[in-house]
């Protein structure tokens, strides 16, 4: 059965063929990429495969009854060697006509909820560049803390690419 999340205002769902064009649309969308790196073409097959493999990834985020995709919200294992891996992280890509009304952290709430609750997490990481200080608030928010010492050069970019260094949020269960 299909795993899905509901908040007051949104739904949380696995992939439909029919996400794919809307998802390559919006990670088109100059204001999108301004702080996060366009996906590369096995994005959407990673993500289905880690649900498949996990039970959890990036859910497609839905506005019932206004929006089919409105974005993606999840959590994913990091898949790179970095300091504070093994490590899940939160994260969220949502299309700019929906920004700055609530619905990132709405629906980041939703996956910590379930991560630390059925999946059975300890502790959620999340990452973003310096300059998204939108993200920094959503991390915020949720209750997560940094420790500047732990911001990292990400390893898919050549350092001093201004999408190379990273500033690292956590969250223990404990404290959520």
């Amino acid at each position: 059965m299909p795993l899905a999340l509901r908040t007051p205002r949104l739904l949380l769902r696995e992939w439909r063929d029919d996400d794919i064009a809307p998802f390559a649309a919006m990670s088109a969308d100059p204001e999108v990429l301004r702080h996060l790196a366009a996906p590369d073409p096995e994005w959407v097959a990673r993500q289905r495969a880690h649900f498949d493999e996990h039970g959890f990834g990036n859910f497609v985020v839905e506005v019932p009854g206004v929006a089919s995709f409105i974005g993606v919200v999840g959590l994913n294992w990091v898949r790179w060697d970095l300091a504070f891996t093994p490590a899940v992280e939160a994260a969220w890509r949502l299309m700019p006509a929906y920004w700055g009304k609530g619905y990132a952290l709405e629906a980041a709430r939703a996956v910590l909820d379930d991560g630390f609750g059925r999946i059975g997490l300890d502790e959620i990481v999340a990452y973003t560049l310096p300059a998204n200080r939108a993200s920094w608030t959503v991390m915020q928010r949720l209750g997560m803390t940094r420790d500047p010492a732990e911001d990292f050069d990400h390893p898919s970019f050549p350092v001093g690419h201004p999408m190379c260094r990273h500033v690292l949020y956590r969250l223990c269960r404990t404290a959520a």
